[in-house]
């Protein structure tokens, strides 16, 4: 996050006190963290810079209520994951209005996959694991999104099950569960984006809009349950460990609103 654990301690207390100052040098310094969790998890939707600004203006008027100053990195974290989880689950609810439940997307159009790209130097594995998560369910994308930062050095496993509501134990189950649901997205974009693709695979997808769905997830997947073809096309991923080498924290939008970066509205006691 930029500062250490004192620092960071230093600028809670002094911020819970009312110090205007202290306020925006820790809304500074923590927005990175909030942003790219929110990046991580959806994938660069267009909604990342409203799901950060609601974020951290909830961190602001609740700041008052975190009782133990150390665990304030958690604490925005889970701020941040409830944010989230909040705008996909509206997300999902405004497309299955709008359009057939077998045509519910969840993820990005395809401009936003330019976007995510560009914000950030990804080896073709990387960008084969950001394309694999908008095929995960909104929780798992969400423990993705702090596997990364734990991955990267950002979070520690007691910080990210303090995140999660979770005991260590649990969280690392949780993780796991996610990882395993990955690596078999991986092994389905790699089916997909095989040349050439498997016949059998091309006439199971017709009808398909080209956007992932959990509905799609679950027919190309029975499909490559039984496919050698597909089977071979998936195989050879690289283990996930080898991708977390050098992962930074996202560098903040500079579309956010100056309110999230200098907090207005909070005054001393």
């Amino acid at each position: 996050m930029g500062t250490g654990v004192a620092d960071e301690r230093s600028l809670v207390v002094a911020a819970e006190a009312g110090d205007r100052r202290a306020l925006e040098d820790l809304a500074r310094v923590s927005l990175p963290l909030v942003y790219t969790i929110a990046r991580r998890a959806l994938g660069g939707l267009p909604e990342v810079d409203d799901v950060v600004q609601d974020t951290m203006l909830r961190a602001v008027r609740e700041l008052r209520s975190l009782r133990t100053p150390e665990s304030f990195r958690p604490w925005l974290a889970a701020i941040a994951t409830r944010q989230i989880s909040s705008h996909l689950h509206r997300r999902q609810v405004d497309a299955e209005r709008a359009v057939p439940l077998e045509e519910v997307a969840d993820p990005p159009h395809a401009d936003a996959e330019s976007l995510v790209l560009a914000c950030v130097e990804l080896s073709q594995d990387r960008r084969q694991v950001v394309r694999a998560s908008r095929w995960l369910d909104r929780g798992d994308r969400v423990v993705l999104s702090l596997w990364w930062l734990e991955a990267a050095g950002r979070l520690t496993r007691a910080e990210l099950a303090d995140t999660l509501a979770t005991s260590a134990a649990h969280a690392g189950v949780r993780l796991q569960r996610m990882r395993n649901q990955l690596d078999l997205c991986r092994s389905l974009v790699a089916v997909l984006e095989a040349s050439p693709r498997c016949a059998r695979l091309t006439v199971a997808l017709d009808g398909w809009s080209g956007r992932p769905s959990v509905l799609w997830r679950k027919r190309i997947m029975r499909h490559t349950r039984c496919c050698s073809v597909c089977a071979r096309a998936a195989g050879g991923l690289s283990p996930l460990e080898r991708l977390t080498a050098g992962l930074a924290l996202f560098p903040v939008s500079p579309a956010l609103p100056a309110t999230v970066r200098r907090p207005s509205g909070y005054h001393s006691r």
